[in-house]
């Protein structure tokens, strides 16, 4: 079901991961819209911003912080400061392969800080401001890893599945107003996730059948704009999505062991 459909994006918008993959994709779209862009990554930015101006945005500002931690949310949200944000695009975050206890706590903590604390906190400090002026749009890029119990990657998942569903739940609770909230559901994708995640010697991680972000991006964009509540990208993505919503837990743990268990 759509809700409050609109043509394209304006105002003041901000993206979190935008320094390549999916959040740069989603960036040069709402610059090409002609947005005034807060790009929002824990790396450089320089190319991401040169890239999204020549987009035609309105106006670039970039920021380098790590959203995992306090203050790099309360950053953002002191260079926000009394602006109003129209369009939040929260797509940063990362994965973690290989077993859980062959990995390191401070690494494990901070996936969980990034694509939870870090999302969930940044949704509730932007979103309360849209809902007091009952307008704005939210975009929060989970994942179809999120539907399925993730051995070999099992806390990337596991926060996934907390982002799947605190999304379509905040849209329930919302639905009474002119804000939206969306989730992009994508799948393997050829971005950077693979090489950060130390997962690039792994089935998934060589497939050479991985979605092209702006692809991604683009279905992940046009739900936002129509105002649906969840886009699982691509047609054997969805197909695969709901089969681990049909299959016994056990079985697709198996068949997720196989794509994410390193080689070596």
């Amino acid at each position: 079901m759509s809700k409050n459909p609109i043509d394209k994006l304006s105002g003041f918008c901000i993206v979190t991961g935008a320094s390549s993959g999916i959040g740069l994709e989603l960036a040069k779209l709402a610059a090409a819209d002609g947005c005034n862009l807060l790009l929002v990554a824990d790396r450089d930015l320089s190319t991401a911003r040169s890239a999204v101006e020549a987009c035609g945005a309105a106006s670039v500002e970039t920021l380098e912080v790590d959203l995992g931690t306090k203050h790099g949310i309360d950053t953002v949200a002191g260079t926000v400061g009394e602006r109003q944000v129209d369009t939040l695009i929260a797509n940063a975050g990362h994965g973690l392969g290989h077993a859980f206890f062959e990995q390191e706590w401070n690494e494990i903590a901070h996936v969980i800080d990034t694509n939870v604390k870090g999302t969930v906190s940044l949704v509730h400090k932007i979103g309360a401001q849209m809902v007091l002026r009952d307008a704005g749009r939210i975009l929060v890029t989970g994942s179809i890893a999120g539907d399925m119990p993730g051995a070999y990657q099992l806390v990337y998942n596991s926060t996934k599945a907390f982002v799947n569903d605190f999304c379509v739940g905040l849209a329930n609770e919302l639905k009474g107003t002119q804000v939206v909230v969306s989730c992009l559901m994508p799948g393997v994708t050829d971005t950077e996730f693979f090489d950060r995640a130390g997962m690039e010697d792994t089935a998934a991680g060589q497939s050479d059948s991985k979605a092209d972000p702006a692809k991604v991006a683009r279905d992940g964009y046009d739900a936002l704009l129509k105002g649906e509540t969840q886009e699982v990208s691509g047609f054997m993505n969805k197909v695969q999505d709901v089969f681990a919503g049909i299959l016994p837990d056990e079985l697709v743990a198996q068949m997720h062991r196989r794509l994410a268990k390193p080689e070596r």
